[in-house]
C-alpha cells in the first residue's frame, strides 16, 4: 500500500484541478475581451483620425479665416478711436468758433439796415433827384435784409450742428471709455482663437500620425498578449499531467487491464516528482501571467494616450471637457454684440458728419452772397456819395451816411474773411474724420455680420460634430478600458489562485519525505517511463530528468528522446 496518505493526494488533486479549471475560465475570457478590445481600439483609432480630419476640413478654414479678419477689423476700431474723438473736439471748438463769428457779423448786418433806413430819410428830404436817392437806399436795404436772412439761417444751422458735434463727440467718448478696451481685447482674443485654431488644425496631422502608431503598437500588444494566453492550454496540461501521476502513486485504479502496482519508494518518487513539476508549472505560470498583466498594462495606456489626444484636439490646451470651438463660438458672438454697438455709437457720428456737410455748403453759399452783397452795398454807397456831394451842402448828410453804409460793409466783408478759415478747418477735419469713418461705417460694419454668422454656423457644425466624435471616443474608450481592466482583474485573480500551488507541493513533499533516499525498483521506473512518454511540454521533460538525477537513475526512455532530439534537430526550438 502507498505510505502517501490518500487524503492528503485527493485534497492535492482537487486544489490542482481547481485552477486547472479556473485556468481554462480566465483564459477563454481574456480571450474574447482581448478580441473585443482590439477592435474597440480599432475603432477608436479610426475616431480620432477622423476627428483630426474634421479639424482639416474647409469650414474650419472658414471660420479661421472669418477670425482673422473680424480681429483685423476690430483693432481698426480701437485704433481709430482716439483719432475720431479728438477730430470731432476740433470739430467742435471751430464750430464754437465760427459762432462767436457770426455775432459781429449779425451787429454789422443789422447795422446796414438801419444805415438804409436813415438814408431812406435823408434822401425823402432832398430837393433834387430824390427819387433816385430812394431807390439807392432802398436797394441797400433790400440787400442788407438778404444778408441777414442768410445769416440767420447760417446762425440756425451753426446751433444745429453744434448740438449735433456735441452729442457725437460726448457719445464718442462714453463710447470709447467703456468699449476701448473691449475692442483691442475683443480683437487680441479673437487673434488668439485664430492662432489657436490653426494650431489644433496642424496638431491634427502631427495626432494622425500617433493613431497611426498606436494602431501598430496595439496590434504588437494584442499579438503578445495571446501568444502568452497560449501558457495557459500548456500549464492546464502540466496540471493534468501531475494529476495523473498522483492518480498512479495513489494505487492502480480499477480496469480490465490489470496495473502494475508501484511500491512504497515508487509512490514516493512520484509524490516528490508531482511537487516538483507542479512548482516548476507554477513557476512558469506565474512568469507568463505577469507578461500578459504587462501588455494589457500597455494596452491600457496606449488606449488612454488615444482618448487624450482626442480631449488635446477638442478641449484645446486645458484639455477640457468643453469643445475649443464653444469657445471661438463665445468669442465670435461677443464680438458681433460689441459690433452692434460700435454701429449704434457710430451712427451720431455719422449724423453730424451729415450736418456738416450740409451746413459747410450753406455757410459756404451764404458768405459768397455777403461777400457779393457787401461789394453791392459799397458800390451804392460809393455812387450815392458822390452823387450827393454834387449837392453841395444840402447832400453832406447823405454823403456822411454813404461813408458809414461803406465802413460797415467792410466790417461785413472782413467778419466774413474771418470766418473763411475755420469753416475750412471744420472741413478740413471732417474730411480727415469721414476717412476714419470708412473702416466704421454702418454699411461697412454691418457687411461683418454675415461674416460672423456665417463663421458661427460653420463652428457650430464643425463643434457638433466634434461632440459626437468625442463622445464616441469616450465611450469606446471606457468600455475598451473596462474590458481591459476585467483582463487584468482575471489575470491577477488567477494569479493568487496559482499562487497556492506551491503549498500543495509542499504537503506533497512533506508527505513523501523519509529519512533515506527513495529507491524505485524495476517495475517503479517503468511506471516513471510511462509518466515521461505522456509528456507534451520539453520543460516537463527537463523537470523528469533532473528529479530521476537525484535519485541516482537515468531513464531509457527519457534517454532516447534527448537522442533524438539531437540526431533529428532542425533548428526548430521545441516547447
Amino acid at each position: 500500500m502507498p505510505t502517501i496518505p490518500a487524503t492528503t493526494l485527493t485534497e492535492a488533486t482537487a486544489a490542482i484541478e481547481d485552477v486547472s479549471s479556473r485556468i481554462e475560465d480566465v483564459f477563454a475570457r481574456v480571450g474574447r475581451e482581448l478580441g473585443r478590445g482590439h477592435l474597440i481600439f480599432k475603432e477608436l483609432n479610426q475616431g480620432l483620425a477622423t476627428l483630426s480630419e474634421e479639424l482639416s476640413g474647409a469650414e474650419i478654414e472658414g471660420a479661421a479665416t472669418a477670425l482673422q479678419e473680424i480681429a483685423a477689423r476690430l483693432s481698426e476700431l480701437a485704433q481709430t478711436l482716439p483719432a475720431e474723438s479728438a477730430l470731432l473736439a476740433t470739430i467742435g471748438t471751430s464750430t464754437a468758433e465760427a459762432s462767436s463769428l457770426l455775432k459781429p457779423l449779425f451787429k454789422h448786418i443789422g447795422m446796414i439796415t438801419i444805415i438804409a433806413r436813415s438814408a431812406r430819410i435823408e434822401a425823402a428830404s432832398l430837393d433834387g433827384d430824390r427819387e433816385g436817392f430812394l431807390a439807392f437806399t432802398q436797394e441797400a436795404y433790400d440787400l442788407g435784409k438778404a444778408v441777414q436772412r442768410s445769416i440767420e439761417g447760417c446762425a440756425r444751422d451753426q446751433q444745429r450742428l453744434s448740438e449735433a458735434v456735441a452729442t457725437a463727440s460726448v457719445r464718442q467718448k462714453e463710447f470709447e471709455s467703456r468699449y476701448g478696451n473691449q475692442l483691442v481685447s475683443e480683437s487680441a482674443e479673437l487673434a488668439d482663437a485664430y492662432g489657436g485654431l490653426r494650431d489644433q488644425r496642424s496638431k491634427s496631422s502631427h495626432v494622425a500620425d500617433l493613431a497611426s502608431a498606436s494602431t501598430r503598437k496595439i496590434a504588437e500588444a494584442v499579438g503578445s498578449a495571446i501568444i502568452s494566453l497560449q501558457a495557459g492550454d500548456s500549464t492546464r496540461q502540466r496540471l493534468e499531467h501531475v494529476c495523473h501521476g498522483l492518480g498512479r502513486a495513489s494505487g492502480p485504479s480499477p480496469s480490465l487491464v490489470p496495473e502494475p502496482v508501484t511500491s512504497d519508494d515508487g509512490a514516493r518518487a512520484i509524490g516528490l516528482l508531482q511537487a516538483a513539476q507542479l512548482r516548476d508549472a507554477q513557476r512558469e505560470f506565474g512568469g507568463d501571467i505577469g507578461q500578459i498583466v504587462r501588455a494589457l498594462t500597455a494596452i491600457l495606456h496606449d488606449a488612454g494616450s488615444v482618448v487624450g489626444n482626442g480631449r488635446t484636439l477638442f478641449g484645446g490646451e486645458d484639455g477640457g471637457s468643453s469643445s475649443f470651438l464653444t469657445r471661438i463660438k463665445r468669442i465670435l458672438a461677443h464680438a458681433s454684440t460689441l459690433i452692434a454697438t460700435c454701429e449704434s455709437a457710430g451712427r451720431s457720428v455719422d449724423d453730424a458728419l451729415a450736418i456738416v456737410e450740409d451746413t459747410l455748403g450753406k455757410f459756404r453759399q451764404a458768405i459768397a452772397g455777403l461777400a457779393d452783397a457787401t461789394v453791392d452795398i459799397t458800390l451804392i454807397g460809393m455812387n450815392a456819395g458822390l452823387k450827393a456831394s454834387h449837392l453841395g451842402s444840402r447832400g453832406s448828410a447823405f454823403v456822411v451816411i454813404a461813408n458809414e453804409l461803406k465802413a460797415t460793409a467792410d466790417q461785413v466783408s472782413a467778419g466774413a474773411a474771418r470766418l473763411r478759415p475755420v469753416l475750412d478747418g471744420i472741413e478740413h477735419s471732417a474730411k480727415a474724420l469721414k476717412e476714419l469713418r470708412v473702416q466704421g461705417d454702418p454699411t461697412q460694419l454691418a457687411n461683418l455680420e454675415p461674416q460672423i454668422l456665417q463663421a458661427l454656423r460653420e463652428v457650430e457644425a464643425g463643434n457638433e460634430r466634434l461632440d459626437k466624435l468625442m463622445s464616441r471616443l469616450v465611450d469606446e474608450g471606457a468600455e475598451f478600458e473596462g474590458l481591459m481592466n476585467s483582463a487584468q482583474g482575471l489575470m491577477n485573480k488567477l494569479g493568487e489562485s496559482s499562487a497556492t500551488l506551491p503549498a500543495v507541493a509542499a504537503r506533497l513533499e512533506t508527505a513523501s519525505a523519509v529519512a533515506r533516499r527513495p529507491q524505485p525498483i524495476a517495475q517503479d521506473e517503468a511506471m516513471l517511463d510511462d509518466l515521461f512518454a505522456r509528456y507534451t511540454m520539453e520543460r516537463e521533460r527537463d523537470v523528469h530528468r533532473e528529479f530521476l538525477q537525484t535519485l541516482g537513475l537515468a531513464s531509457i526512455t527519457a534517454t532516447r528522446r534527448v537522442e533524438a532530439v539531437e540526431t533529428a534537430d532542425d533548428g526548430i526550438e521545441l516547447f
